[in-house]
């Protein structure tokens, strides 16, 4: 009888843990983890493309599309940029890659572009969905932390 009894309150306790105990400390670290992205992802900053046109000794021409991200802006309408990515259409132009053509990309344009002619990836959306996502997981799981 005390070896079923003792069974008996160890499924009991063994439910409580498992179900009530053990999934606060789980949720709360996804929970940390989710903010700790959505804020990551807000911080980013701008990011866009810049198209220009590079001409070789030879006259041949190729255009340049370059992803840059922002850094920070001038007063004059400079923008800093950091050089994610760069591609020239022109398949002779393609002698280099990955970070070799990233140098040579900032090797010819310089830290600074001008504001105007960088196409922005439109954000505002984007930041509002994760606001909105941010404020919501931080009120509905509250509750259960």
């Amino acid at each position: 009888m005390g070896a079923f009894l003792l069974l008996i309150i160890g499924a009991i306790l063994g439910y409580i843990y498992g179900h009530h105990i053990r999934p606060k400390p789980l949720l709360r670290r996804a929970v940390r983890e989710v903010r700790e992205k959505c804020i990551a992802a807000l911080e980013e900053g701008n990011k866009g493309v810049y198209k220009t046109v590079i001409t070789n000794g030879s006259n041949k021409s190729s255009e340049l599309v370059v992803e840059v991200k922002e850094l920070a802006i001038t007063q004059s309408g400079q923008v800093k940029v950091q050089y994610l990515s760069a591609d020239y259409r022109n398949p002779e132009f393609r002698t280099r890659k990955g970070e070799a053509l990233l140098k040579e990309v900032q090797g010819l344009l310089g830290d600074y572009l001008p504001l105007n002619e960088i196409e922005w990836y439109e954000t505002n959306e984007r930041h509002e969905n994760i606001k909105k996502y941010l404020s919501a997981v931080t009120l509905n799981h509250y509750n259960l932390l």
